[in-house]
């Protein structure tokens, strides 16, 4: 027997004619899309310097991981900036060392800090030092003012201890002062910047406070093997993302819209600095001597470290407090010593935590008999808009923020002529 199958009715003639329009409106706006974004590529391209960052480093016994001596220094956001610097010879991002003996007959000042001081987001001449010494040589010629840095992204008071020793020292300088940022105040802990970087606490690539069992602490030295003993996250501070991840970083590692595009989305959008940090502290506290690290705070629950908002910091947090102190201490001494002034820069310039900020800063400083110059306090005095001090979309300084410090300084120092007597 034959079957017949009756076919489906056509379409209607109204249906097939708007899918056909709908059709040709999708195709002409993904056209248009793709017009856009060849333009926006080629505008990028045309208006942006085209550059990966690339901070090409080494290993220097007892002192700690440094820039390549000479080498070329390239630093982005990918929305504010985009430098090229060369370290110096000893592997500092300044100009070479003054000479010793110029730099006593002087009134020397010997700038200590991380990234802020580093300033890789600005040229040599933008930085705080150079300015502070421009500076001085037009309203003060009288101190006669040289200055240097002493600075590498990611290290705290306690690892910037043998930048002083090693070098800074030989300059005699009249003043020293340490540039302290918040995350310093958990820097000085070799447990949480192990949470952040997957460094082995026992093993880091700059020296450390580490406390003995008599309770006294000491300062251990870097560790050439850092790399070789890294916990699992070393150099993991985001998520992979799957394929998804992965495909965003190859068309962002290829085109400059899209790693523009990406700047901007997490400008907007910030994402939490460590997401895994739970699953890190869990990993770090199984590991035998670190079971305290996770008492009395909720990695999950955080945050970041934010220490700030604790008036009784867990124990990990307590203890890199501590530290803070203890290395703070360390470099009055060794001012003291030398014949030297101590002081610390307070680089928090944006206003409510500035109470509890201070608060914390004051606490070490003040028993220790260091002055404290308030960036934020300078630039309130002089009429200044504090967001002008930041990058839009980075925390780090920008010209003007450090032309403010170097003005602070100097402000302080002109109160304070006798540090630049012999």
């Amino acid at each position: 027997m034959t079957r017949h199958i009756t076919p489906p009715p056509p379409p209607p003639r109204m249906f097939v004619r708007v899918a056909r329009i709908a059709g040709w409106n999708a195709a002409l706006a993904l056209a248009g899309l793709a017009l856009i974004a060849i333009a926006g590529e080629a505008c990028l391209r045309a208006a942006s310097p085209s550059f990966e960052s690339a901070a090409p480093s080494r290993f220097v016994a007892g002192v700690g991981v440094l820039f390549e001596p000479h080498s070329e220094v390239r630093h982005t956001n990918g929305l504010d900036f985009w430098t090229i610097q060369r370290a110096n010879s000893l592997g500092f991002l300044d100009r070479e060392p003054p000479d010793p003996a110029r730099a006593a007959a002087s009134c020397h000042v010997a700038v200590f800090g991380d990234s802020f001081v580093a300033a890789r987001e600005v040229a040599i001449a933008d930085k705080l030092h150079v300015r502070l010494e421009a500076l001085a040589a037009r309203e003060a010629p009288e101190l006669d003012v040289t200055a240097s840095a002493w600075a590498y992204p990611g290290t705290a008071q306690a690892g910037q201890l043998p930048y002083y020793d090693e070098y800074a020292r030989r300059l005699r300088p009249n003043l020293v002062v340490q540039v302290f940022v918040r995350n310093d105040l958990d820097g000085n802990s070799a447990a949480l910047q192990a949470l952040s970087w997957g460094w082995d606490p026992g093993r880091t690539p700059h020296a450390f406070p580490e406390r003995g069992a008599d309770g006294s602490v000491r300062l251990r030295p870097p560790h050439p093997d850092y790399a070789a003993n890294a916990l699992p996250w070393f150099g993991a501070l985001e998520p992979s993302g799957g394929w998804r991840g992965r495909a965003a970083r190859a068309l962002t590692e290829r085109s400059l819209l899209a790693r523009w595009l990406d700047a901007k989305r997490r400008a907007l959008f910030p994402e939490p600095a460590f997401p895994p940090l739970a699953e890190r502290a869990a990993a770090l506290a199984a590991r035998p001597g670190y079971g305290w690290i996770a008492g009395g705070w909720d990695p999950a629950a955080s945050e970041g470290f934010a220490l700030l908002r604790s008036e009784e910091p867990p124990p990990v947090f307590a203890e890199a407090l501590a530290f803070a102190e203890w290395a703070l201490a360390a470099f009055r001494d060794r001012a003291d010593r030398d014949g030297a002034a101590l002081a610390v820069l307070s680089a928090h310039v944006t206003g409510p935590a500035s109470s509890r900020w201070n608060e914390i800063l004051g606490g070490m400083a003040g028993p220790l008999g260091v002055p404290v110059i308030h960036q934020h306090d300078w630039i309130a005095s002089r009429g200044g808009e504090p967001r002008a001090a930041q990058w839009p979309h980075d925390a780090h300084w920008t010209p003007q923020g450090h032309q403010w410090a170097a003005e602070a300084i100097l402000d302080w120092l002109r109160r304070h002529p006798e540090v630049c007597e012999d």
